[in-house]
């Protein structure tokens, strides 16, 4: 069980820092059900509510400065996603999001990125579609890195090329 003060990874909503456990005053909630109050970091005006002890939504520690370097050291290693059908990207490009995982929002990045850089070798820009879901992948990778380099999200793009010799 999270603590109140602590950052967490709330599925969509990317890193939240926990405000609040307890149950809720509202008619439709269980009256002995526990929740998280949440405020994500990238929105501060929003409150988020999570069951304690549901299951549906990824709610899981923010990773540790350890792994959050070890994760910068390994993104040249980390492959593309595998997409097999053309008809099935974007439903890949869901499902890595939705996963909450830094590994597999860096694979989509990568993707991409790839993607980006071939269509603009054949005078194509970038689908709606790959910027939206880049920015996605992008948003909640580099908030995550900020809570646990302890930095400004607007500096972790330049902190992962520093480190990485880029």
């Amino acid at each position: 069980m999270f603590k109140v003060g602590d950052f967490v990874v709330y599925g969509h909503n990317g890193v939240c820092e926990v405000k609040k456990i307890g149950t809720l005053e509202t008619l439709t909630a269980e009256k002995d059900r526990m929740y998280y109050t949440l405020v994500p970091c990238r929105s501060k005006d929003s409150t988020v509510f999570a069951p304690v002890d549901g299951r549906k939504v990824p709610l899981r520690d923010v990773m540790t400065e350890k792994e959050a370097l070890d994760l910068i050291d390994a993104m040249n290693g980390i492959a593309e996603l595998q997409i097999r059908e053309e008809k099935k990207r974007e439903e890949t490009y869901k499902e890595a999001i939705k996963t909450c995982d830094g590994k597999e929002l860096v694979k989509l990045m990568k993707t991409i990125y790839r993607r980006k850089t071939r269509r603009e070798a054949q005078g194509k820009k970038m689908t709606s579609a790959d910027s939206r879901y880049f920015k996605a992948a992008q948003d909640a990778l580099y908030n995550e890195l900020a809570v646990s380099l302890q930095i400004p999200a607007e500096e972790v793009h330049e902190f992962i090329k520093e480190k990485l010799g880029k």
